[in-house]
């Protein structure tokens, strides 16, 4: 197999601030050819989650995005905190703090990257399970979230509608919808006592 990795030659920070810093890297390709600028960001890595409550609705979220100009239709995310001890605390801290739902069980469904060309950060995406209403919403200062919850056919009309434009949050809404149908399929064992 042939060699594709990049040797880096040499890193500059060109600005760093907690939500954003970008880097200008020297590179030399297999080949030899150098590549005098090439630009990353780097990011801390994200969460989001397909949230379904214990009487199997899904868990939506309308925001604003100040970079588009849009209130768009989501999941639950965020970003995983220097405090989180894992993506999965992260991942519930994000769902209470977002809606005000705690959930019974958290199914890993895989990571993914944001844009692997740019971004340095990784996705890491769940299924949670078993929602129930515990709190108020606890957003940060400049959040407001709007929470809805919608049927599993209401999401996959939605689904085929592209009614969702992150990206990274279709992804994990078809691969939770993937899991969700898996666990359905399995039957429950109960154990004699």
């Amino acid at each position: 197999m042939k060699i594709l990795n990049w040797k880096l030659l040499q890193s500059e920070y060109l600005f760093r601030e907690p939500w954003l810093t970008v880097r200008k890297d020297t590179c030399e390709t297999p080949s030899g050819v150098l590549v005098p600028s090439y630009y990353v960001l780097e990011y801390p890595d994200w969460v989001n989650a397909m949230a379904m409550t214990d009487d199997g609705k899904v868990l939506l979220v309308r925001q604003y995005r100040h970079a588009i100009g849009k209130v768009l239709l989501e999941i639950p995310g965020g970003v995983i905190d220097a405090e989180d001890a894992s993506p999965e605390v992260a991942m519930r801290r994000e769902l209470l703090e977002e809606t005000g739902y705690a959930f019974n069980e958290m199914h890993f469904l895989g990571v993914i990257s944001p844009n692997p060309s740019t971004n340095t950060n990784l996705t890491h995406m769940y299924l949670a399970t078993g929602g129930k209403k515990v709190q108020e919403q606890q957003l940060d200062f400049n959040e407001e979230i709007e929470v809805e919850a919608v049927t599993v056919a209401e999401l996959e009309t939605r689904l085929k509608n592209n009614e969702f434009l992150q990206a990274l949050h279709a992804s994990c809404l078809f691969y939770g919808l993937m899991k969700w149908k898996e666990l359905q399929a399995t039957p429950v064992v109960h154990l004699p006592r």
